[in-house]
C-alpha cells in the first residue's frame, strides 16, 4: 500500500523548490512521492545492525598519479606566443563587468 501524500503537501515542497506546478504534475507526483517514501519505509525496516555505514558499495582508491616536479616549458617562451601577456601572466578580455 502506498503512502498518502496529499497534493496540499506536494504543492508545499513545490513551492519550496520554487517550482510551478499544474494539477496533474501535483497528481503524478503526489503518486510518485508515495512510492518513494515507501521504498525508504521498506530500507527503515530493514536490521542493519553490525553493518558498517558505507559510502560507496566497492572501496575506492585515489587513481591520481603523484605530483612530482617535473620539467615543463618555460614561462617567458610560452608568453611569448601568447597573444598579450601582462606581469608574466597570460591577458584575457575581462568577462564579469567592473569588479575586480
Amino acid at each position: 500500500m502506498s503512502t498518502r501524500i496529499s497534493w496540499d503537501q506536494v504543492r508545499h515542497v513545490a513551492n519550496l523548490a520554487r517550482l510551478a506546478l499544474a494539477d496533474d504534475e501535483v497528481a503524478g507526483l503526489a503518486d510518485d512521492l508515495g512510492v518513494i517514501l515507501d521504498h525508504a519505509q521498506d530500507v527503515a525496516a530493514l536490521d542493519l545492525e553490525g553493518i558498517p555505514p558505507t559510502a560507496h558499495p566497492i572501496p575506492l582508491e585515489n587513481v591520481l598519479r603523484p605530483d612530482e616536479v617535473r620539467p615543463s616549458l618555460d614561462r617567458a617562451e610560452v608568453l611569448a606566443a601568447a597573444p598579450e601577456a601582462e606581469d608574466g601572466r597570460f591577458r584575457v578580455p575581462r568577462i564579469m563587468g567592473d569588479a575586480p
